[in-house]
């Protein structure tokens, strides 16, 4: 069976694999080479990019002293050109999730000033809007760039927020010498500026760009005509912020409890728990339990789940009675039929997937793609 992992890079001579990458995201990361705080400084200050080793001046540094570049933190951001051309959607938000999903993409960071924009641009287009989408793109990527990371605190002006007035900007052709585009590039600004300002701090970029593009679909219908869709958000980061102000943020909801259920739960259902705590964190407290246990979690489970997924699930996880666990909001049974574990007057959701104990890995890793495929569509339908 061919292990799949991605694709792969170097940095500073260690080869770095995008699911590593997607494994660092799980957790509450900051400084991206040690995963502390970041702190701010008051006065610029002479540092070494950790990974390109460029010395240039800036405030921004983690608690052990590391620092990285806007350039290497946004490495690999340029391939959103060419997701946006194939993307056909006409809502902003769907398509920020979309980028926000990406490996480049982190909890915090100036990626954010360019991509509020491109997905501006490309629902805009999408929606009827009459631009030369790639050129616009294009420009929406240099002009992005130019605002840097921490613009928030450092320039009282967010640079999600800046990125909505270089969207308009760029659609409606605005220059030093236009006259109603000028203004509207200016309004729009002011608009997600203000709305973020409501909100308050500390800085949240997932909030703070969602806030943007909620701003700019109004600001777009109310001055140009072009209804671009809208959706419902409900964020699934605040996990992975050290600083998310809870209940103060309009995206933020209070977590459900999600129970995946089997006879033993020595299986697919601790697989589908740990995948559910991988992927589904941000909006549910994911448990797993039967009605009756085993001493040991599968050990193909284990050894498949570690060589895939880089996830030890004798770790954190152990074989557990539908008592041990709290009364969750969610049930999904993993296709036990007449034999699955009964919940009185609850609704459980059945997957059907049939038990691969004993068989080939290549029949146990259709189980677990189907589990992480399951949870993916569950995830994307909340997040909807």
């Amino acid at each position: 069976m061919k292990k799949h992992n991605g694709g792969e890079g170097s940095v500073g001579g260690k080869r770095i694999t995008i699911m590593e990458n997607n494994m660092k995201k799980i957790t509450k990361e900051e400084c991206l080479i040690c995963k502390a705080p970041l702190k701010y400084l008051n006065e610029d200050t002479e540092m070494e990019c950790e990974l390109c080793h460029k010395k240039e001046k800036s405030k921004t540094q983690c608690t052990n002293g590391h620092y990285v570049c806007n350039e290497c933190h946004m490495e690999g951001i340029d391939s959103l050109i060419g997701i946006c051309m194939d993307e056909t959607s006409k809502n902003p938000v769907a398509i920020l999730n979309k980028m926000m999903s990406m490996p480049f993409c982190h909890m915090h960071g100036p990626e954010h000033h360019i991509m509020v924009g491109m997905a501006l641009l490309t629902a805009y287009r999408n929606s009827g809007g009459d631009i030369e989408l790639k050129k616009a793109l294009v420009e929406m990527n240099a002009r992005g760039r130019s605002v840097p990371g921490g613009a928030c605190g450092f320039w009282g002006a967010c640079g999600a927020g800046i990125s909505t007035g270089m969207f308009i900007s760029i659609i409606t052709g605005s220059t030093p010498l236009g006259i109603e585009n000028f203004g509207l590039s200016h309004k729009m600004t002011s608009d997600a500026l203000g709305a973020i300002g409501k909100i308050g701090g500390p800085r949240c970029c997932k909030r703070d760009s969602y806030i943007s593009v909620l701003r700019a679909i109004d600001f777009v219908k109310e001055n140009l005509g072009i209804n671009m869709e809208r959706s419902n958000i409900r964020c699934t980061y605040s996990s992975r912020n050290n600083q998310c102000i809870g209940k103060r943020c309009p995206f933020y909801k209070e977590k459900k409890k999600l129970a995946f259920i089997c006879v033993h739960n020595s299986c697919r259902s601790q697989i589908a728990e740990a995948l559910g705590r991988k992927y589904l964190s941000g909006i549910y407290d994911c448990y797993s339990a039967g009605t009756e246990t085993k001493p040991r979690i599968n050990q193909d489970a284990v050894r498949l789940m570690k060589l895939e997924y880089g996830i030890d699930m004798e770790k954190d996880q152990y074989s557990k009675l539908l008592e041990d666990i709290p009364e969750a909001d969610i049930y999904v049974s993993m296709g036990c039929n007449v034999a699955c574990p009964n919940v009185p007057g609850k609704t459980v959701i059945n997957w059907g997937l049939d038990d691969p104990t004993g068989k080939d890995d290549e029949t146990f890793m259709e189980i677990i793609r189907q589990i992480e495929k399951n949870i993916l569509e569950l995830r994307e339908h909340v997040l909807t």
